[in-house]
């Protein structure tokens, strides 16, 4: 394993890769999805998403740990490897939930450099961590709003977007006691 500024630069390789493939994620599903609701969600974050890939990637060439074409290679084959299971997740609610798996990775990711960063008095390695996981909790906290609510519609077999879904998602989300049946 790397150590010193090798480690920090293989780090931020994988950082760079495995972000690239949740933002690629976000805008093939912002023209694929079904569901309005969830392509708006892309649509909103993919602004943001786009400024941390070019925080990244403007700090990996600062570092000089430039991917390499072995790095892009792999990077491609991440994309090609997440490409096909999205193939079999064939509805908006599996898609969207794979979403939130790589959200989530990346958020942790930029949690590690956030904390790392303030330990190392390496103000722009945390300050970029600190950016990329605000924004990361924002994108999983609304996007697990909205796979709670087409969970409950597919249970329940209703339209997406209906009142009945958001009703017995902001009832679930408030803690009152609603309708226990399960349809």
């Amino acid at each position: 394993m790397d150590r010193g500024v090798e480690f920090l630069k293989s780090q931020v390789n994988n950082a760079v890769m495995q972000h690239q493939t949740f933002l690629k994620a976000l805008e093939d599903h912002e023209g694929q999805a079904e569901d309005a609701r969830y392509r708006d969600l892309c649509s909103r974050h993919i602004p943001r998403m786009r400024e941390h890939q070019r925080m990244l990637e403007d700090y990996q060439g600062r570092l000089g740990a430039e991917s390499g074409m072995g790095k892009k290679a792999l990077g491609a084959a991440l994309g090609v490897a997440r490409d096909l299971a999205d193939a079999t997740r064939e509805s908006d609610f599996l898609r969207l939930v794979g979403d939130i798996v790589m959200a989530r990775q990346s958020e942790d990711t930029f949690k590690t450099f956030r904390e790392a960063g303030r330990a190392l008095g390496n103000e722009e390695l945390a300050r970029i961590g600190e950016t990329g996981e605000r924004h990361h909790d924002e994108y999983v906290k609304e996007a697990n709003r909205l796979v709670q609510q087409m969970f409950v519609e597919h249970v329940r077999d209703i339209a997406p977007g209906t009142q009945a879904s958001l009703d017995a998602t902001a009832t679930s989300s408030t803690g009152t006691a609603g309708d226990s049946r399960l349809l």
